[in-house]
């Protein structure tokens, strides 16, 4: 897949990296240093701006990407970008208005549950107008082909301010809710960062000119707010309803096994920061037929690396919990709920990439609509009776639905399919580690425990998925380390 395949491996390690402080700070410095009300205030107020950031960025993330391969001479590139640099402030400006005069009845809902919530709650806003501008930033570096760097920024940079926050609080040097205001400069931190980067990039030239389809930019952007909304929403807004039934503390809870499931969808999002210009390059081109390409090898890639990370998750979860202060255990069948949603998301491979980029992402919009009335219907119903599993449930439901309904409308109506019969055969060695490895574990540390189970698992399943040619691109990487360590000639 050429330049796809060298910069997502690139950002596959490099997201894992990320991924890896952000597990040490989430399974470990959060739940021994901060403590559990702290955490849940943490997790609230990250989930509150991320679900503020696709308004507060006015969709122009990725109407850039999208109209970016529309402008061919570079004045109209450099008026382009300009405008998308100004768009944002279209919404920004009123909600910051509405927070700053209305602060205390928007905040009531939440803080009558959980008063502790009411001196941060401000931060919502603030860190939701640090990622927008931080989103807006990483599309102009990725539509130049340069996302290894950025995702450097994205995925390393606010997690390590935040061990040295943590490691701050456990001596003692800053209080916990000194911390939590830290957080919010660790993500002014990003953005600054990345503003810098992209300048380095592509220095822009400002040009105050209104683009002549400022009528399809706005209307694009329009329906990116409101499809980020959703996507965002089905991640993080049932850590926003949690605090809304029963106590902040359980959030901490949620969050660390929302973590320990979300490192399934880590080489999605990976790939995605370089195959998402290059799906929408392919449908400016009209070349439908490499586009097909694409999203089968995206899907199949996906499945199989995505698929190695949930099946290693689900069969040492037991002994993962046993890692972690005993407060946070009772998390396991979130685990189980949102690991298989977020599989079912790397399953369809570049979907999500494939519907931007269509004539008919207005009629996907409404299904994306009942899906958010579906998800916090659910979530009424299901939180206050099982607490954090309810709301597990509720996610995995409307996450099914949703992507079952974008998967159909892709096929039917642009005929490109993600899978092939080597989807069955991914499927069928994955049931069969579990069914071979859940059952049983050895006597020893949970460490210990985890280490061989892990290598008999990745042995059984590395050799049946490079046996059977699951994904040519996994056989290539399998194929490169075998020859240089002599293993074959």
């Amino acid at each position: 897949m050429g330049i796809v395949q060298s910069q997502s491996i690139k950002n596959t390690f490099i997201t894992f990296f990320g991924f890896g402080i952000g597990a040490i700070n989430a399974l470990f410095f959060y739940t021994n240093f901060l403590g559990k009300l702290h955490y849940g205030i943490v997790t609230t107020i990250l989930s509150g701006a991320n679900i503020l950031m696709p308004l507060m960025a006015f969709g122009a993330q990725n109407t850039l990407i999208r109209f970016f391969s529309h402008y061919k001479t570079q004045k109209e590139k450099e008026e382009f970008l300009t405008f998308m640099l100004v768009l944002p402030l279209v919404l920004i400006i009123p909600i910051g208005l509405t927070f700053y005069f209305l602060y205390d009845p928007i905040s009531q809902g939440w803080v009558v549950e959980n008063p502790s919530l009411k001196p941060y709650f401000w931060l919502i806003p603030l860190i939701g107008l640090f990622m927008a501008y931080f989103e807006v930033f990483y599309a102009w570096v990725k539509v130049h082909m340069k996302s290894v760097i950025g995702n450097l920024i994205s995925e390393v940079l606010v997690r390590v301010i935040v061990m040295v926050l943590l490691f701050s609080v456990h001596f003692n040097w800053i209080e916990k809710s000194t911390c939590v205001y830290g957080i919010a400069l660790a993500y002014f931190a990003q953005v600054i960062v990345m503003k810098i980067y992209a300048i380095s990039v592509k220095r822009p030239v400002l040009r105050f000119v209104i683009p002549e389809n400022l009528k399809d930019i706005v209307q694009y952007s329009f329906f990116i707010i409101v499809s980020g909304g959703v996507a965002v929403m089905l991640v993080d807004f049932d850590k926003v309803m949690i605090p809304k039934y029963k106590d902040i503390s359980l959030n901490s809870l949620y969050a660390v096994a929302i973590f320990i499931s979300t490192a399934i969808a880590v080489p999605s999002r990976a790939m995605t920061q370089i195959v998402a210009p290059i799906t929408a390059k392919l449908m400016v081109e009209n070349k439908y037929d490499e586009l097909n390409d694409l999203y089968k090898k995206s899907a199949i890639n996906l499945q199989v690396i995505g698929g190695f990370i949930m099946i290693l998750i689900f069969l040492n979860i037991k002994q993962m919990y046993l890692l972690i202060p005993k407060d946070y255990s009772g998390g396991i069948w979130v685990v189980f709920m949102i690991g298989l949603s977020k599989f079912y998301d790397v399953l369809l491979g570049n979907n999500n990439s494939i519907i931007v980029n269509t004539k008919h992402y207005r009629t996907v919009l409404l299904f994306g609509v009942f899906t958010v009335f579906l998800m916090i219907v659910l979530n009424m119903i299901f939180i206050p009776i099982y607490g954090i599993e309810g709301s597990a449930f509720a996610t995995l439901i409307t996450v099914m639905i949703y992507n079952t309904i974008k998967l159909f409308y892709v096929i039917n109506k642009m005929n490109l399919y993600p899978f092939t019969i080597k989807t069955i055969y991914s499927l069928a060695i994955l049931i069969g580690c579990f069914l071979l490895f859940y059952f049983w574990d050895f006597s020893f540390h949970p460490i210990i425990n985890i280490g061989l189970k892990s290598s008999l698992i990745s042995l059984f399943y590395l050799l049946f998925t490079y046996k059977f040619q699951i994904s040519e691109e996994v056989n290539k990487v399998v194929d490169t380390v075998l020859l240089k360590i002599k293993i074959v000639k």
